[in-house]
């Protein structure tokens, strides 16, 4: 009478009230014939015929309506005291789940009933009651008994299908939390059982509750995060078809409503592409958030409008499509790129190039800085695998991939690229030809010069000294400087030396001693490694310059014809073609200044090289060392190449009408050049040596013939 007449005042007394009831519904169960054993402990004792009698009373109809009025009649407290029954209702049911022999489930029940009933009320006073249920759920949800989870999930289920019919106003977030226990459930219970039932009630709310799901989008991509990286199948299977289901199909019906939870969905897809259990899902997860790309572009006005999105107050009107859809989409593929094996990367990796260079004419300056932050990331030498092996392989194929991937995009977004982020391109293809990676070294020269070939028409003076700068700053970190001064740590051997050289070929005169006992040591190892791969660099670099200045594969075809002209015993002028495939090269767009620096890196290269190659004793050390294998180190094509491309662009100048101004400097040099080159081959005594530089001799003489009689 009390409860159901003064219920508003009571407070924490509900708490005595619900115990009083708690324990008739335990009566009702002894008088009902249910064995004792269930009710309590091993020391029971049966109860005596007075207190049978007792008992048969508790089970009477007006008990049992009493008891029904006071739940029913919880709709009638006020907001506070309905706060205070739910309270001690649940401290209750608590208590009941506790039991170590035979858990109750009363209370839980009439949560579950009481939330019913009170669903009517205003949002106001039941978002305070779902706050201590949704607690309760959260608890009871993780029991350890699995038919008490499956009980508490099970009816979390009906009343979230009963609550989502209601529907939601726009700028509400009650189904945000109403739906919240789900995920807790999903996260905190071990259990695959209540997990997949978990998945199961989710996605039927999406499957019959779709229309009416406004803020709860966010629980359930939340929940099917959580399921993505699940080791069961079918839980994987089953929250994977669901998300499918939302993208393909619901995205296209009712995407407006649905665009507040879309970073979730991303990352939701995101985890499921680095489940490494399920390759395959991980493929179609991608697949699909290539297909959320198409969503992002054809509404850019949904995520510009501000009804129903969150913490947009400080992003303008114009930045939300990329703070709230283009950003993520990209970062989550980057995030699947960072953490997965090779084939799903490098499929996120194409996916996430192509949204790019298929959007990219959509979005601003400040966003591209973005983007490419995210994207230098992939290089970022914290976050490459600890491993060598790891590591090689994450070089030799993602940053290699990547590294081409972002030159096509600059080419293809050079106006807007260009003057916002070139200096922090260089510094990255730098960082390429830096690594102990032959194959990311030769591809940073490679991408260097793909970037300039396809971009040098649009430079302008700053952008070429940048763009010198980079190439004299790649020269001078890879020339190979420790071939002239490393020394073993010991040798007891006498060193013989062949003072002729013997440059290409193994005249027999050194014998390698036999190093097991005084093996070189790793860092020895290491430091070849490392001289092996600048010295490549080098190479490529040359002949990046080369075919920047004169177009890939001019000077080689030059050079052959000018050996068939001198078999042919002439000396004819340049063919038509051979002026035109220069026209193609950047000599016209690069001012003399530029050329020279160039021409002055190439000579210092070239100069480098011949000290090492005149070094017998130091290339006989590293030959028994164990560098370059069984053959003995030389840097002959270093000498020839590097020499031959300073040569063409200085005889190019010399004759260049429009270069008449820097005429003195560069007939200066090219005496110079031509006399250290000539004097220097007369000392050659080596035949391979003299024979590589037959076509050097060649180049100078017919350019030299060429050239007018006045100059």
């Amino acid at each position: 009478m009390v409860a159901h007449t003064d219920g508003n005042y009571l407070g924490s007394s509900w708490l005595d009230i619900l115990k009083c009831i708690s324990q008739l519904e335990l009566a009702q169960l002894i008088g009902t014939g249910v064995r004792p054993e269930f009710l309590s402990g091993p020391g029971h004792k049966p109860p005596d015929p007075s207190s049978k009698e007792h008992i048969g009373q508790t089970s009477s109809q007006s008990v049992v309506v009493a008891v029904d009025r006071i739940f029913t009649g919880s709709t009638r407290l006020d907001g506070d005291a309905i706060v205070d029954f739910v309270k001690a209702l649940c401290r209750i049911s608590l208590e009941e789940l506790a039991h170590p022999g035979h858990p109750r489930m009363f209370s839980l029940q009439k949560i579950v009933e009481i939330s019913y009933y009170n669903m009517g009320r205003i949002r106001l006073q039941w978002s305070r009651i779902w706050q201590v249920l949704g607690e309760h759920f959260n608890t009871v949800g993780c029991n350890p008994n699995e038919e008490i989870c499956f009980f508490a999930v099970d009816s979390l289920r009906q009343l979230s299908m009963k609550f989502i019919e209601k529907g939601e106003f726009s700028n509400f977030r009650f189904q945000k939390d109403f739906l919240r226990p789900f995920e807790y459930i999903m996260k905190n219970n071990v259990s695959p059982t209540i997990r997949d039932m978990v998945v199961r009630c989710v996605a039927q709310m999406v499957n019959s509750q779709a229309k009416n799901i406004r803020s709860g989008w966010k629980n359930i991509f939340s929940v099917f995060h959580l399921a993505a990286g699940d080791q069961e199948e079918a839980i994987v299977e089953l929250a994977f078809q669901t998300t499918g289901k939302i993208i393909t199909e619901l995205y296209e019906k009712q995407f407006s409503s649905m665009i507040d939870s879309f970073q979730d969905a991303v990352k939701c897809l995101s985890e499921f592409a680095c489940n490494a259990r399920f390759p395959d899902t991980s493929m179609e997860a991608i697949r699909l958030v290539r297909s959320c790309a198409c969503s992002v572009s054809g509404s850019p006005h949904l995520f510009a409008e501000h009804g129903g999105m969150e913490s947009d107050v400080t992003v303008t009107e114009e930045d939300r499509v990329w703070v709230r859809g283009w950003f993520p989409l990209l970062f989550s593929l980057s995030c699947v790129v960072n953490r997965c094996k090779l084939d799903v990367r490098t499929r996120a990796l194409t996916v996430l190039f192509e949204i790019i260079k298929t959007y990219g004419d959509t979005f601003s300056a400040h966003w591209w800085r973005d983007l490419f932050k995210v994207l230098f990331r992939i290089f970022d030498n914290m976050k490459l695998p600890e491993k060598q092996p790891e590591k090689a392989e994450w070089m030799t194929t993602t940053c290699n991939h990547a590294l081409y991937a972002i030159v096509d995009v600059f080419t293809q977004y050079f106006d807007i690229l260009g003057p916002l982020l070139l200096e922090e391109l260089y510094a990255q293809l730098h960082w390429c030809v830096q690594q102990d990676n032959e194959q990311l070294a030769r591809s940073g020269t490679n991408c260097l010069e793909n970037l300039v070939n396809s971009n040098g028409h649009k430079f302008n003076d700053e952008t070429w000294d940048k763009t010198c700068q980079c190439m004299l700053d790649i020269f001078n970190s890879t020339i190979p400087s420790a071939l002239l001064t490393w020394k073993p740590e010991s040798m007891k051997t006498t060193v013989v030396i062949e003072q002729n050289g013997d440059i290409g070929v193994n005249r027999g005169i050194l014998k390698r001693p036999n190093y097991q006992d005084n093996s070189i040591n790793n860092s020895d190892v290491s430091l070849f490694n490392s001289l092996t791969i600048k010295s490549a660099v080098q190479l490529e670099l040359i002949q990046t310059i080369d075919n920047i200045v004169f177009y890939p594969a001019t000077s080689r075809k030059e050079d052959a014809e000018t050996l068939a002209l001198a078999a042919a015993d002439m000396a004819g002028s340049g063919s038509l073609a051979e002026c035109q495939r220069e026209e193609q090269g950047m000599y016209r767009l690069l001012s003399s200044p530029h050329l020279l620096q160039l021409t002055e890196c190439l000579l210092q290269s070239h100069r480098f090289s011949k000290a090492f190659n005149l070094n017998h004793e130091q290339r006989n050390l590293l030959w028994k060392a164990g560098y370059k294998g069984s053959v003995k180190p030389n840097l002959l094509k270093q000498e020839t190449q590097s020499l031959a491309c300073s040569l063409r662009i200085l005889f190019k100048m010399y004759c260049d009408e429009g270069r008449q101004k820097h005429w003195p400097v560069i007939e200066t040099k090219l005496i110079t050049v031509c006399q250290e080159a000539l004097e220097y081959f007369l000392q050659l005594q080596n035949e391979n040596h003299r024979e590589a530089w037959t076509s050097l001799l060649l180049l100078v003489l017919t350019r030299l013939l060429k050239m007018p009689d006045n100059r």
